[in-house]
């Protein structure tokens, strides 16, 4: 497999990154649908960016993120959780990992680390943030050998049927 990772414009190919997901995520066209549109202005904010994984030409991953802003939705939702917590200086100085996905064919091969370190080596913000679904999972496993640690647990969306945890790390992530 020659896995290459490299900037990925994903409005230019958010339906092909949208494909990783609803694989990765479980999700159907209806949220698809959805979340195509919030990807899509979400690259619209000032300092959002995004990288791809490619096999063989082919998309296998994707990450994307932004510097934190306390005017968006999901700072906005996550707020009164990390506050509870004492951790709310986080949503300052930070930049957030919006989205990470990896198709399960490429999943455990570095893939998911490439991307994160990758798209975070080049943040000026001090530290990162993100949530993940609240189990214990891959996802959450990798997280943690980065340096991320729970901020703050059973945090819910709306809409969403499983609470989230936040976590956060400082910048650069820790390297095995």
């Amino acid at each position: 497999m020659s896995l290459v990772i490299g900037p990925l414009d994903l409005p230019a190919h958010v339906d092909e990154a949208l494909a990783v997901q609803a694989v990765a995520f479980g999700l159907g066209p209806d949220e698809v649908a959805v979340r195509r549109q919030i990807v899509l202005r979400h690259m619209t904010y000032p300092g959002a960016r995004a990288l791809g994984a490619t096999a063989d030409g082919r998309l296998v991953g994707f990450v994307y993120g932004m510097p934190n802003d306390r005017t968006h939705w999901w700072s906005t939702v996550v707020e009164p959780y990390l506050r509870a917590r004492g951790h709310e200086d986080w949503l300052d100085g930070s930049f957030v990992i919006t989205e990470l996905h990896v198709h399960p064919a490429y999943q455990n091969r570095g893939v998911g680390r490439s991307l994160i370190t990758t798209i975070t080596d080049s943040a000026t913000e001090p530290r990162s943030i993100l949530s993940a679904i609240d189990i214990e999972s891959p996802a959450r496993g990798l997280y943690r050998s980065l340096g991320y640690e729970d901020l703050a647990r059973q945090v819910l969306f709306p809409s969403a049927p499983r609470p989230y945890a936040v976590m956060g790390a400082p910048l650069p992530l820790r390297r095995r």
